[in-house]
């Protein structure tokens, strides 16, 4: 991305886009304030640039981002593209620029338990996904993560709107943890059609989830108790299994870091009690509040650490470096949207020890950056309620909701092997912040790598440019989510300004999502005459379609 800020007078084409969720989207832009207010203080100037563009993308989520920087894009096509009447020109036989496999599907489910105890936060989940690939596999993973941190907030209520309720929170958190679970690959059918391979591995996979699904509750039906009850009922559940086992994933160590910082904007109702509202003193006596979340705001800054001790990967490490920024709007019709950006940067384990033991600079081997942007809406709401202990400053806070988001999301990725010191000293360099174009200024875009490199470009740009594996995707998604919360918490109150902390406090959240490809994946050839990468079509992506 380039930097650019949102352009004065970029106009809401209601006509075009109608009414309902996507209206509530533009009660973010507080929220989005609010973050981007955090940027401009905890960011250096440079690297603030480019990520107020997210924010003002997502502030303009409605409006799919106009006004701001593409960046992540499916706008310009740089040099090639589709030819106008949207079909996608082939490329040549052969390509080595052409990624061998893409995701086609993935249905994921998701629980995650965030119990807060003073200004400690204890955080985990368990997710199970399943994704389907257009070379036919299928994959099957269950992870659980957990992580442990330190976290504090403030909020505000919000002037000239003190009658309506109106507040704003400010809240930020270090975690760091680690995630364990297993991987299978379902690649046993191998009928020389992708196809029918999809069809029947998919199969395979639904079995097997079948069979961990009974298995892990076996010891539940029985008990606990290791008995002859417990041993029929795994002897049913590996019944389910399907004749051709999958593939285990290799053994992985991953472990992982977070820092978070969030904002929210809500509006409620307080109660009194006492005489005219008033106790003998002459005080209102509160008795609590009820209130309805209209926006909220994360931005979250990962790394993740996994170093594989089997498998093709045996003896890599590879750091996985995210920052994401999700923003939520509206108590009955909701919008959503969503900025991603990834950095995976992989080295040679033994390598890269004895490097950092010695001082000596690393050698990556591999670079894989990907960004994505998701925006939707749908019908949902999240609301509260909460009530002071009497005499204390003792609050507690209940809270939940549930919806339905249908969404849109745009992916796309650059991969490129460092087969020389070179290359590999060329990102290194940029990691470390180390020359003219260090990682903190802007992070090039697959879409970028595409067009004609300018005469400013930095070396990370023209060698993703030369040698990268560009590839863009779109997908359709639905996610159906529920919330539950119970706060107790110690607050004091001057003015418009509320100071304090949680007790204790535990928020439950459930999603099921799934996403589905859509529209004409493309991937970028070769630079041709005049240093153009046009986009063509993804034939290795295209020459399966997904099982609903």
């Amino acid at each position: 991305m380039n930097g650019r800020q949102c352009a004065d007078g970029s106009r809401r084409r209601h006509g075009e886009r109608g009414q309902g969720g996507v209206e509530y989207v533009a009660l973010i832009g507080v929220v989005a304030a609010i973050v981007g207010a955090i940027l401009a203080l905890t960011v250096p100037d440079d690297t603030s640039v480019a990520l107020k563009d997210a924010v003002c993308r997502i502030v303009n989520a409605g409006d799919g981002g106009e006004g701001c920087d593409s960046g992540d894009g499916g706008g310009d096509d740089g040099g090639g593209g589709d030819d106008g009447d949207g079909e996608i020109p082939e490329g040549p036989p052969g390509d080595p620029f052409q990624p061998a496999k893409c995701l086609l599907s993935q249905d994921q489910t998701k629980t995650t338990v965030v119990v807060q105890i003073l200004f400690i936060k204890i955080s985990g989940s368990e997710q199970l996904k399943v994704q389907q690939w257009s070379d036919g596999t299928v994959t099957l993973e269950r992870v659980g993560e957990g992580s442990v941190g330190a976290t504090a907030s403030i909020s505000a209520g919000i002037p000239g709107l003190k009658d309506w309720g109106g507040s704003a929170s400010l809240s930020g958190s270090y975690m760091k943890g680690s995630g364990s679970g297993g991987q299978w690959l379902f690649n046993g059918n191998k009928t020389g059609d992708p196809q029918k391979d999809l069809e029947l591995n998919l199969e395979d996979a639904k079995k097997f989830a079948a069979y961990l699904k009974q298995n892990d509750g076996c010891r539940y039906q029985s008990g606990y108790n290791p008995g002859a009850n417990m041993g029929a009922c795994q002897q049913d559940a590996a019944s389910k299994k399907p004749d051709l086992p999958p593939e285990r994933a290799p053994d992985v160590d991953i472990t992982k870091t977070s820092t978070e910082v969030s904002g929210g904007v809500s509006f409620g109702k307080g109660f009194t009690k006492g005489k005219g509202g008033k106790d003998k003193d002459g005080k209102p006596t509160d008795l609590g509040n009820i209130s309805g979340e209209f926006g909220s705001g994360t931005m979250t800054e990962d790394v993740v650490v996994m170093r594989a001790n089997t498998g093709p990967d045996a003896g890599k490490i590879t750091f996985v470096y995210t920052f994401s920024i999700d923003a939520k709007g509206g108590e009955i019709a909701q919008g959503k949207a969503t900025r991603m950006q990834q950095v995976a940067v992989t080295y040679d384990a033994a390598t890269f020890d004895q490097e950092e033991k010695d001082g000596k600079e690393h050698r990556p081997e591999k670079l894989v950056i990907t960004t994505s942007q998701e925006n939707g809406e749908g019908a949902g709401i999240q609301a509260g309620a909460g009530a002071n202990v009497p005499g204390t400053p003792v609050t507690i806070d209940v809270g939940g909701g549930g919806g339905n988001i249908k969404s849109q999301i745009h992916t796309e990725s650059a991969e490129v092997v460092l087969d020389n010191d070179a290359d590999s000293k060329t990102v290194e360099d940029w990691l470390r912040g180390r020359g003219d174009f260090p990682a903190s200024d802007v992070l090039p875009t697959p879409s970028d790598a595409a067009e004609v490199p300018g005469s400013d470009a930095g070396p990370l740009e023209r060698l993703l440019h030369d040698k990268g594996k560009l590839s863009r995707l779109d997908y359709n998604a639905n996610t159906d989510w529920w919330n539950a919360s119970l706060g107790i918490g110690f607050g004091i109150s001057a003015g418009q300004l509320t100071a304090g902390f949680k007790l204790f406090g535990i928020d439950i959240t459930h999603e099921e999502k799934n996403q589905t490809i859509t529209g004409n994946p493309s991937y970028a050839t070769g630079p041709k005459n005049g240093g153009a990468r046009p986009w063509v079509e993804w034939k290795n992506c295209t020459q399966t379609t997904p099982i609903a």
